[in-house]
């Protein structure tokens, strides 16, 4: 048994939850109640995956997918994270990627989707929780819970399934005035980014390629490209506020081609309130 699908099987379970469909300013566009059952069969050497959704005055309806390996464009960490997909970007059909973090008997999950591969389409929000759960979802994310230090522990993981040694990182976001400055260092560099907040969206125009951050419900947030742009890296993020003082981002990567070229997981916990 690979050790990816070992962290596939933290996964297991029967997650109730919604499909919260959200326009790229992160309005809600709809809402489905799902269910999710990834059952493990023959000794956990193969998943069961139904998917029940099961909207408001309308004919339920599932799909059943059975897995006993997986795609290349999935990758796991030792929690049950994951994101998965598009190998390669292209600017002339939809391209896009999903986030997963699982924290005890909870789980938030989002899509990414790009229409032509240029621009977001729609994201899709997943907040799920086991049956037994009595977890209270968290509030919408806001800037204030942001601000402050975070000392951050990041795994990289590359397509090849090979990793590198955890890192540590420092992200530092202070408000002033009408604009938001993000500090962010890692090993040698250091890069400093400002940004304009307009209620729950944070729009850093200024970067190389404008980058918006959406805040939304259970303390989850979206970072995006406003436009990919060709021979130009970028990346696709998803952040969860698990707690005030800890929060977890996935960011899957892409070089100047549109190649994945990694995915990190980020765990990261607040040191100081400034």
């Amino acid at each position: 048994m690979s050790t990816q699908w070992q962290y596939f099987l933290k996964n297991l379970g029967q997650w109730h939850g919604s499909f919260t469909r959200m326009s790229t300013e992160g309005e809600i566009i709809n809402d489905t109640p799902t269910v999710v059952l990834l059952e493990g069969r023959e000794n956990n050497q193969a998943v069961h995956q139904v998917v029940r959704y099961l909207p408001p005055n309308e004919t339920p309806r599932e799909t059943v997918v059975n897995y006993t390996s997986l795609s290349r464009s999935i990758v796991f960490f030792p929690d049950g994270a994951f994101s998965q997909g598009s190998m390669f970007w292209s600017l002339w059909s939809q391209s896009g990627a999903e986030f997963g973090l699982i924290k005890g008997d909870r789980r938030l999950r989002m899509v990414q989707l790009f229409n032509q591969g240029e621009k977001l389409d729609f994201l899709t929000l997943i907040r799920e929780k086991l049956p037994q759960s009595n977890t209270p979802e968290r509030p919408q994310l806001t800037v204030e819970q942001l601000l402050g230090t975070w000392q951050g522990e990041n795994m990289t993981i590359y397509p090849d399934f090979s990793s590198s040694q955890s890192q540590t990182s420092e992200l530092n976001l202070v408000y002033q005035g009408d604009r938001l400055t993000q500090r962010l260092n890692f090993g040698q560099n250091s890069i400093t980014s400002t940004a304009t907040v307009n209620g729950h969206q944070i729009d850093f125009s200024d970067s190389p390629v404008p980058v918006r951050v959406l805040l939304l419900p259970d303390g989850a947030s979206a970072t995006f490209p406003l436009a990919i742009q060709q021979e130009r890296p970028f990346f696709l993020e998803m952040g969860w506020l698990i707690e005030p003082s800890l929060r977890q981002r996935l960011i899957r990567s892409y070089n100047s081609k549109g190649e994945w070229e990694s995915t990190t997981l980020v765990t990261e916990k607040k040191i100081s309130v400034r």
